[in-house]
């Protein structure tokens, strides 16, 4: 039976929706949780929950709390269908003493047709994204399931950065004297080296380690991994200086080195990209620094993707 995969976008207080009586089950470090569909349990491969048939995935981005009219105000019928979603159904309700906004719809495209729901909540410390997806097969139960499910969604306190990092599906060895900064999503880490925790300037390095489910044939791995890079919207007049793909430690890598322009600052950088593939996953180290600061510093983001490993 195909697979859906999973997105890559590519963390106290209980505030709960209408399930009041909900067991709601929080993934590992995620402050997102819900009371899942019968079917589903929280996911070994992403932090989220999956159906047991593997054909119905949810998973939640965290996001500032300001976020939160931006996102809503997104979820029109007219955004979602150039997006190829056609709006079916769309709701409000309480979450605690926020709102949530959600919107069910079809997916077009691929070779399966798909059901999506997207839910919106915003929290004064947080907003979440919440993604549901589902290969349709007629049982109208399952989608009923999947909006009930939705219904009971709840946020709780911060989670603590340990927490966060030990919660990743993947370990680092070697941070090479970066230091965490935040845990995205449950399945990315961001590092960094200087006093801000907020780069705006590209003042300070940054790296970002991301677990995707989502592996590219053997084939097109070297067309995956440049496609991978220049789709960063942070980034333009990409020029490759080396792409080469290797074997590593028993595992498949392909790794990438360029100079770009970041478009918030306008500031030439280099960047740094290593993909290390699995049969049912594989790891992403990106880091990018300013040109002028390049030599000290891909030697760095070369110690951290050497240092990744997955659990």
């Amino acid at each position: 039976m195909r697979c859906l995969a999973v997105p890559l976008v590519l963390a106290g207080l209980t505030l709960s929706g209408a399930g009041l009586a909900a067991e709601v089950v929080f993934p590992p470090g995620s402050r997102v949780g819900l009371d899942p569909p019968p079917d589903m349990d929280v996911s070994q491969r992403f932090a989220g929950f999956e159906s047991r048939s593997k054909t119905s995935v949810i998973t939640a981005v965290e996001m500032p709390a300001e976020a939160f009219k931006d996102l809503s105000a997104g979820l029109s019928a007219e955004n979602l269908k150039r997006q190829g979603v056609t709006v079916t159904s769309r709701e409000t309700f309480k979450v605690g003493g926020g709102e949530a906004v959600l919107v069910e719809g079809d997916q077009a495209g691929g070779p399966a047709a798909v059901q999506k729901w997207l839910l919106v909540v915003g929290d004064p410390t947080m907003t979440a994204l919440v993604i549901a997806q589902k290969l349709k097969d007629g049982n109208g139960d399952a989608g009923q399931a999947m909006r009930e499910a939705l219904r009971t969604v709840a946020i709780r306190a911060p989670r603590d950065l340990d927490e966060q990092v030990s919660a990743l599906p993947f370990r680092i060895g070697d941070m090479a004297g970066f230091r965490p900064v935040r845990v995205m999503a449950g399945n990315s880490i961001m590092l960094t080296d200087g006093p801000e925790d907020i780069i705006r300037q590209v003042e300070q390095p940054a790296v970002t380690v991301a677990h995707s489910t989502t592996v590219p044939p053997r084939d097109q791995r070297d067309a995956f991994a440049r496609a991978a890079l220049r789709s960063n919207a942070l980034l333009k007049d990409i020029s490759i200086e080396r792409a080469q793909s290797f074997r590593q430690r028993g595992a498949d890598w392909h790794e990438i080195v360029a100079r770009a322009t970041d478009v918030p600052s306008g500031r030439p950088v280099v960047v740094s990209q290593a993909l290390r593939f699995a049969p049912d996953h594989y790891l992403r180290v990106f880091g990018v620094v300013r040109a002028d600061a390049r030599d000290p510093m891909l030697s760095r983001f070369r110690t951290v993707s050497d240092a990744v490993e997955p659990k």
